[in-house]
């Protein structure tokens, strides 16, 4: 028998791809066979010809790249066969149904993690250590100053800005992410309390997706159904950061404006942006917790993508002693999520 010389992974234009397998894992261009990790945009792009994802994220999916999509879904834990490659999906701990890509070739295990955040949260399936030979991991936050609180912290300190704001009639302007960092918030919130909360309708789609999906949410309030010259004196609203300058905001009573978002980790991204207030929450992993995964994989070879990259590889195989290296990708900055 033949012993097979093939990387299980390897990179070509466009992205990531798995010979054995005929397929790309999360790539930036058209191909036939797309494993998708989840439903950012700088992961789960239009016009491949076959999409594979992790069954929670199917709603997502859809609303991001058509009803029509030409969607297989698997459940967390359910192997599949593309191939001569065993591949299943596990939960990553970042979105509603985003997915690690565990692919198996002739007992070789690489997990591809996508993005991923090891705190837990009430929007979405916790986070699940795959053991593997060879990791791909992001490294978004990948420096020693990225480090974060509890989220739980951090909402109670929004809730907290809130009633500081309401206290003398002003609306709190809350802007975050349309996918993700929304649907977290409105999860921690309904936890606490019953009221409702405003939204920019920019965020509606993917709220509604999160609720087909059986995730608990706070009681929303569209702020375009209201009526005009309603001005939201101490209510909360939440906005795409897109919102910030325009027209928009001249509705609201005197807003105090906030941005949360790992990025509000230093202090100047808050001034250069103009927000009065930023809160330390993200849906990514940590410096801390990016090198605990790895070692707890077990992994010896390790590439490392998006942001950070050449950081952390430097550091892995500086100080850990592992085969690590960056990996290049298209989207190598922040895109719609942090």
């Amino acid at each position: 028998m033949t012993k097979r010389t093939d990387p299980v992974l390897t990179l070509t234009p466009e992205g990531l791809y798995c010979p054995a397998g005929a397929f790309h894992i999360d790539p930036w261009r058209p191909v036939p066979q797309a494993v998708v990790t989840h439903g950012h945009s700088d992961h789960a792009r239009p016009g491949h010809d076959r999409y594979f994802a992790a069954a929670p994220g199917a709603g997502v999916l859809r609303r991001r790249l058509g009803a029509d999509l030409p969607l297989a879904t698997h459940d967390y834990g359910d192997p599949f066969t593309l191939n001569e490659a065993r591949v299943s999906f596990h939960p990553a701990g970042h979105v509603l149904g985003a997915a690690q890509v565990r692919v198996e070739v002739a007992g070789e295990v690489w997990v591809v993690s996508g993005d991923y955040k090891r705190e837990a949260d009430p929007s979405c399936a916790a986070f699940e250590l795959v053991p593997c030979d060879g990791f791909v991991t992001e490294a978004t936050f990948a420096l020693p100053i990225y480090r974060w609180d509890r989220g739980t912290h951090v909402v109670d300190a929004i809730l907290r800005w809130w009633e500081k704001n309401a206290a003398t009639g002003r609306t709190s302007v809350l802007f975050c992410y349309a996918l993700g960092k929304a649907q977290r918030l409105l999860a921690e919130l309904h936890q606490r309390l019953e009221r409702a909360v405003f939204v920019h309708g920019a965020l509606a789609s993917m709220i509604d997706a999160y609720r087909d999906a059986g995730v608990a949410l706070a009681p929303t309030v569209a702020v375009a159904e209201l009526p005009k010259g309603e001005r939201l004196r101490g209510e909360l609203v939440l906005a795409p950061p897109s919102a910030m300058a325009t027209p928009w905001m001249r509705r609201f009573n005197e807003p105090s404006t906030a941005f949360v978002s790992g990025w509000m980790r230093v202090r100047g991204q808050r001034r250069r942006r103009g927000y009065d207030q930023g809160f330390v929450l993200s849906d990514h992993v940590d410096w801390p917790d990016v090198l605990h995964t790895v070692e707890e994989t077990g992994a010896r070879t390790v590439l490392c993508t998006h942001g950070y990259a050449d950081t952390l590889a430097r550091y892995l195989s500086s100080e850990r002693g592992l085969d690590a290296r960056r990996v290049e990708t298209l989207f190598d900055g922040e895109q719609d999520d942090g």
